[in-house]
């Protein structure tokens, strides 16, 4: 019987290039209830800031909850397997 012991792989999460991250911003100002009037998603923060800026200027409302969205990979660090391989130490063949 040939004996496998496993041990932890180090990984990093780092923001994944390949996909945009998300933003977009909701107006909760007002005193019983809130506003919700919401900027719609965007890949960048500018189009999202100027329709802070256009909405504050329409309402005099200043007070917004921000939401950004990304995506996240783990990768192992450097010197350790790949993802879907475990690292193996000790064990013979096989």
């Amino acid at each position: 019987m040939t004996r496998r012991v496993f041990r932890y792989v180090p990984f990093t999460i780092e923001q994944d290039a390949s996909a945009e991250p998300e933003y977009e911003i909701r107006c909760v100002s007002g005193d019983e209830t809130e506003c919700g009037a919401r900027s719609g998603t965007y890949s960048h923060p500018a189009p999202v800031e100027e329709w802070q800026r256009r909405h504050t200027q329409e309402t005099r409302h200043r007070r917004y909850h921000r939401h950004f969205r990304d995506y996240a990979v783990m990768r192992p660090t450097a010197g350790s397997s790949e993802p879907g391989e475990p690292a193996r130490a000790g064990g013979g063949a096989g």
